[in-house]
Parts: structure tokens; C-alpha cells; sequence
């Protein structure tokens, strides 16, 4: 069993300011103490700032990476990146503490005319096992389908890292959704949101990090945050000694389409 520190920023960032935000990503990493930093969804850029093709064509995970490497801190970060047909993904990155890049997802699931930019990612959630904790990393609406979280669960993930850039008004899903995607596949699951509001769109803030029990190891107000906590992959194993979802399953009486 192993045990490590994750931390979760929760900010508003600096629309379109690359540099500010880099700089805060910096600063959150060198007080972070923890093995493992996340950010929001799209935090280097910023979400719901307009046309990102120019932005996507910047070395961005070059950026994270050098940030990770100086602080020894691996760091889960959101940005861009150039997509099909000249279009633009929203994806998260994974980097380790020497700033090598364990993993890029694209956001599969896309919400609305917000997400219509984006070309849409193909892929299930990324894996990645870092310092022994198996790890599965998705984005914002990603996790309000069940399905998503139970099929990284089944791989082996053992931690559900999700950056999110969640609005008014659906704070159902930080008060509610996500804790029940932690106890039905009994992980650990962070949740890291954006506050403040950007054009029209107002984030709720509300980040959680849940252990496999359902318990809240961390949880922030509508305010800047660096949220912390202590994952111990053998909660994982405790959690489903008395009874286990994913050894429960019947999937022949299931009728997927």
C-alpha cells in the first residue's frame, strides 16, 4: 500500500494571461507540499475566454513540465492543445516531479455551446501509476457520466483527478454527483474547480477531495484555495472489504447502448 500528498488549486486564474497564470502555478507548486499538484480545467489559458487556437499552438506542457521539475512536485494541469482540422482540445496533462509527461487526455464529453469549440477527445480516461497510486484523469463533465468513472475503476485506478471549470447553476454536481461517483467505485476523488466568473459564465467553486468511503478529506468555499489531503491506497482496500461495487457486478444482465 502506498501513501502520498495531493493538493488541489482552486482559483480563478487570469483570463487569457498565460504568463499570470504559469506564475501561480508556480507559486502553488513551490508552497504545495504534496506529491501532486491539480489545477482547473483549462487553468493556463483559462476556460470561458473566447478562441484558444493561438494559445493551443504554445508549448504549454513544456511550461508545466519546467514548473514540476523545479519544485519536485508532479502537477496535473489544464490547457490546450492543437487539435484535428486546425480545431483546438481541451486536455489535461500529468507530469512528474522531474517534469517528464506521464499522460494527455482530451475531454471526451462536451458540454454544450461552450465545449462546441473543442474537438473532442476519443479515448477513456488516462492512466497513469505514480509513485506506486494508479491514477485516472478525465474533465469536468467527463465524471457526470457514470460510466467514465467505472471504467477507469475497473482498469485499476485507485485516485479520479478531475480539473473542472463548474458553473451556475449546477452545483449538484460538487455537492452531490461527485460523491457519489467516489463511494459507487469506492476511490479517492478530487474535484478541482474554478471560482469567479469569466464572460458570462460564473464558477461555484465548492472543489472536494472524497476518500473511498465517501468521507470529505478536503473542501473548499467559493474562495482561492489550496486545498490538501492524504491519499493511502489502503482505504481503497478497507472500503471494499465489507462489500465491493465492482466485485458485485452482474455485467451479462447489463444492456449498455
Amino acid at each position: 500500500m502506498t501513501t502520498l500528498g495531493l493538493a488541489a488549486l482552486q482559483s480563478a486564474g487570469t483570463p487569457r494571461d498565460v504568463e499570470a497564470n504559469l506564475a501561480e502555478l508556480d507559486r502553488a507548486a513551490a508552497g504545495a507540499s504534496a506529491d501532486v499538484l491539480v489545477t482547473p480545467e483549462l487553468f493556463v489559458t483559462g476556460y470561458d475566454v473566447g478562441d484558444l487556437t493561438g494559445l493551443a499552438q504554445l508549448d504549454l506542457t513544456a511550461r508545466v513540465a519546467d514548473i514540476a521539475a523545479r519544485h519536485g512536485v508532479a502537477i496535473v494541469a489544464g490547457l490546450p492543445s492543437p487539435g484535428r482540422d486546425g480545431r483546438v482540445r481541451n486536455d489535461a496533462v500529468f507530469v512528474d516531479d522531474t517534469g517528464k509527461l506521464l499522460a494527455r487526455y482530451s475531454k471526451a464529453h462536451l458540454y454544450g455551446d461552450l465545449d462546441s469549440r473543442f474537438d473532442p477527445g476519443g479515448e477513456p480516461p488516462a492512466q497513469v501509476t505514480y509513485r506506486g497510486v494508479r491514477f485516472a484523469v478525465m474533465i469536468c463533465f467527463d465524471v457526470e457520466f457514470p460510466e467514465t468513472v467505472r471504467t477507469a475503476a475497473l482498469a485499476g485506478a485507485e485516485v479520479v483527478l478531475v480539473p473542472t471549470a463548474n458553473m451556475e447553476p449546477y452545483l449538484g454536481v460538487n455537492d452531490h454527483l461527485v460523491w457519489t461517483r467516489a463511494w459507487e467505485n469506492q476511490v479517492f476523488l478530487a474535484y478541482v474547480n474554478r471560482i469567479g466568473a469569466e464572460d458570462t459564465t460564473r464558477y461555484v467553486g465548492r472543489s472536494r477531495i472524497l476518500a473511498p468511503d465517501g468521507r470529505d478529506l478536503a473542501q473548499s468555499g467559493t474562495g482561492p484555495d489550496l486545498l490538501r489531503a492524504t491519499i493511502d491506497t489502503a482505504e481503497v482496500s478497507r472500503a471494499r472489504s465489507d462489500f465491493s461495487y465492482l466485485g458485485s457486478r452482474r455485467p451479462p444482465l447489463y444492456r449498455l447502448g
